[in-house]
């Protein structure tokens, strides 16, 4: 008959020991989870409404400043020359006459004179098509857009 050592651990015991020990840093390991977990709802609880306030303010700095380049805009608009059809040809093919080593877009024209773009390309579409002093060079995707030159 062997005899059984009682006081000296065998392998089971040890793996229990080892067993116990991992499964003591799991519970470890959770109770800090949960820790973190309260910590952080605490502080969001805490945060929320500064966040919220911040945002408002935020909104209403962005109002306060569309409605200040609102009126910036507003006051720049009438600064744009206003020319009668005769004096934007003439001043179109002046600006062409004293570089004519370039090509102009309508609205490289338009702020060279400080006018509409628009209305820089409503004359060329309607009179200056068959202006013989002004060159039309397509230009852009399939020649849609036009730059312009003296001739």
């Amino acid at each position: 008959m062997s005899y059984i050592k009682i006081g000296s651990p065998d392998k089971y015991d040890i793996f229990i020991q080892s067993f116990d020990y991992f499964q003591s840093l799991v519970e470890e390991k959770k109770g800090l989870q949960a820790e973190i977990a309260q910590i952080q709802a605490e502080y969001q609880e805490k945060i929320r409404p500064l966040e919220d306030e911040l945002a408002t303010i935020i909104k209403k700095l962005e109002t306060n400043l569309s409605k200040l380049e609102g009126a910036g805009s507003a006051s720049a608009e009438p600064t744009t020359t206003k020319l009668s059809r005769g004096q934007l040809g003439v001043s179109i093919k002046e600006l062409l006459r004293n570089n004519p080593e370039r090509n102009f877009k309508p609205r490289d024209i338009a702020e060279a004179l400080n006018t509409k773009g628009t209305a820089v390309s409503l004359w060329f579409n309607k009179y200056g098509v068959n202006d013989s002093e002004i060159e039309r060079v397509p230009a852009g995707k399939e020649g849609k857009r036009y730059v312009y030159r003296i001739r």
